[in-house]
Formats: C-alpha cells, structure tokens, sequence
C-alpha cells in the first residue's frame, strides 16, 4: 500500500509500487487533467507539483514519493482563481488545450521560487510542449501571473 497526499487528501493505493504517478492518478482517483503526452518526459503534459517542485507524473512511481505532497490540476484553484489560471485566460492563451494543465503547473512552480521572473527565467522554467505554439504569448502570460501574484499593479499597453 503506497500513501501519499493529492490535493490536500490523503490517499492510499493497492498497487505496484513501480506503477507511474500518472496513471495512479487518471486510473485510480480519477484525476484526468493531468495528461498522457509521450510517456517518456520530453513534452510536460503530466507535469504536477510534488512538495513544490515541478515533477513530471509519468516519470514518478508512486512508491518513489510515498510520504510526499502531490498537487495537480485539479487541486490548484477549483474556481480558477490562481494567478497562473487567470493570467493564461486573460491572454487567451489556450488553444488545443492539452498541453496547458502541465504548463499551468509548471508555472505554478515557476511563479513561487521566482516572485519577478525574466523572459529567460520564462524559457528556462517551462520545457513543456505545445504543438500549437503558444510560446511567444506564453512568456508574456506567466509574467503577468507574476505580477499578479505579487499584487502589483496592470502595466498600461
């Protein structure tokens, strides 16, 4: 029995301990916003945040962060409210999609170690993959989370 805690509650699975954090997640608590990219951690799509560090859930076995903090999409801001969230719908940042529950994690992460993080700060926090090409307008959002994180105010245009 492997135990650990998914946003904010405890869990226990009846698994291989060698069974990867992403499918113990989407199979077994049903927490399918974290997605299945490459399965060989290139592309970020399963990226969560385990005790405050960007992780990539297919890479983790859920015997390898027993004891540990895990956070997903799901757990992140029920109502959207993280600055990273409303940062990405303010731009209207979302294309396809997929990629952007890992991004939003990773930038979670990104905006908590870094309170003003530059554009190389931006390129160098987030590895993730977008097939849509969402970088250019990415950078600038994640900045704005930032910003609004730090409660400072809008920059005018």
């Amino acid at each position: 029995m492997t135990r650990f805690t998914v946003n904010n509650q405890p869990v226990q699975y009846d698994m291989d301990p060698q069974t990867p954090l992403l499918w113990a997640l989407r199979d077994a608590s049903n927490l399918t916003g974290t997605k299945y990219g490459c399965g060989t951690g290139d592309c970020g799509a399963c990226t969560v945040d385990i005790d405050g560090a960007a992780r990539l859930a297919c890479r983790e076995t859920i015997g390898a962060i027993e004891g540990t903090f895990v956070t997903t999409i799901e757990g992140l801001s029920p109502d959207r409210s993280h600055p990273v969230q409303q940062a990405f719908l303010a731009a209207n940042l979302v294309q396809c999609g997929y990629c952007i529950p890992g991004m939003v994690m990773a930038a979670s992460v990104l905006i908590r170690t870094n309170r003003n993080p530059s554009e190389e700060d931006v390129r160098q926090g987030i590895p993730n993959i977008c097939r849509c090409g969402i970088y250019p307008r990415l950078v600038e959002a994640i900045r704005d989370a930032a910003r609004i994180a730090r409660g400072d105010p809008a920059e005018d245009a």
